[in-house]
């Protein structure tokens, strides 16, 4: 997509108000951040927020309500992902399914090939006749390296096809850091991911498909007359910890996808290159803990709230509203929102005629003076192109 030219024709700072305080102001106001009221009469200072390493190659601590990387170590190393690769399988499988490509209910004949994938595995049997959905949970909860292969040929004919379909959505995702070369994750030639990569899956699965995603908060699963436990010992501490994937190789090390929430908030860690089961548990428990406690969810604006009307030409009227498509969720450290600004910058020029929901703009969210989310202005109305005499009088 061309990129958009900006200058400050409007360079405004918009009012950023609590959930229960939107409010927009009007074109010719000065706008002010609303200040919350202290009860207390001595001075408020921000809580301190404590810096956090953890025993990793690399990791990433993502806000999954604001999708804000709060914290990172060489999240954009590429290192081998192990089973973390099924993410990105059962992601193409959901997608497939929610296209109506495929059925949960398909009954899939087991090759030869999938019965005899080494590893981790749901023991399937060659021939053996087995639902998509079944499928999916021996993948998901058991990490059936064999169920990885039987999805992909079910879904693409054969695992080679399948590959170009992850490597396909990835960059659709702007997973620019990974590669797939095979549907779960056992060592080949130029397979790679980032932690900062699967943490952008996680969230996009969370997001995407809700109610699929209970399989992954599913400890355990059981066939052909032998249970498995999921891997993911964190589930078995904590019950608010519901995913997601954990991988092993002996070149990747032990690796974890995991999330918790609290009610309100949702909190996403990769930690990828642990020396043990132990201690990537630890590690991304010890991430979540963090993210929980000292971070705060904000939302700015509804999805559609007016929060200007800018001039444009050559139209019907001579103003038209923007403001933000979906909702504009920030995430801060505690203590920080009076210390939030937002601006919109136009772009030069506008003029009818203007589709609703045409991108133009952008809205800049900054913690004192530092940018850390930009999300899209579009116009929230059409205007049409004006006659003559309404282009005269505009």
């Amino acid at each position: 997509m061309p990129r958009i030219p900006f200058i400050c024709l409007l360079s405004l700072f918009i009012p950023i108000c609590s959930q229960a305080e939107l409010t927009h102001v009007k074109a010719d106001a000065t706008p002010t951040i609303p200040t919350r009221q202290h009860t207390l009469q001595r001075p408020q200072l921000p809580p301190v927020i404590p810096s956090i390493q953890v025993p990793a190659d690399s990791w990433v601590l993502l806000s999954y309500n604001s999708g804000q990387m709060l914290a990172s170590h060489d999240a954009n190393e590429e290192l081998p992902p192990a089973s973390l690769t099924k993410l990105m399988t059962a992601y193409v499988v959901l997608q497939a399914i929610e296209q109506n490509r495929i059925h949960l209910d398909d009954v899939v004949t087991i090759s030869t090939k999938a019965a005899k994938t080494g590893g981790s595995r749901m023991f399937l049997k060659v021939g053996e006749k087995v639902s998509v959905e079944n499928l999916l949970k021996g993948m998901i909860i058991e990490s059936g390296n064999d169920a990885a292969v039987a999805l992909a040929e079910h879904v693409a004919g054969n695992e080679a096809a399948f590959a170009h379909l992850m490597n396909h959505t990835a960059l659709q995702l702007g997973m620019t850091h990974s590669h797939f070369e095979n549907a779960n994750g056992l060592p080949a030639k130029n397979q790679y991911t980032s932690a900062h990569d699967m943490a952008i899956l996680a969230r996009t699965l969370i997001a995407h498909f809700p109610k699929e995603y209970r399989w992954y908060s599913q400890t355990s699963f059981t066939w052909n007359g032998i249970t498995q436990h999921s891997r993911n010992i964190l589930m078995r501490r904590n019950p608010n910890v519901d995913g997601l994937k954990t991988g092993y190789t002996k070149a990747a090390q032990y690796c974890l996808v995991a999330s918790q929430h609290d009610g309100k908030a949702r909190m996403i860690a990769v930690v990828m290159g642990t020396k043990s089961p132990q201690v990537r548990a630890d590690a991304a428990q010890k991430l979540l803990t963090f993210g929980l406690r000292f971070f705060k969810n904000h939302t700015l604006y509804q999805a559609h709230q007016i929060i200007q009307s800018v001039t444009i030409a050559n139209g019907k009227q001579s103003t038209l509203k923007v403001g933000p498509g979906s909702p504009v969720i920030v995430t801060t450290p505690i203590g920080h929102y009076d210390q939030l600004q937002a601006q919109a910058q136009v772009m030069k020029n506008l003029h009818a005629p203007i589709k609703a929901s045409q991108r133009v703009g952008v809205i800049t969210v900054s913690v004192d003076h530092k940018p850390i989310k930009t999300v899209p202005l579009i116009a929230l109305e059409a205007v049409d192109k004006g006659s003559w005499w309404h282009r005269v009088f505009n």
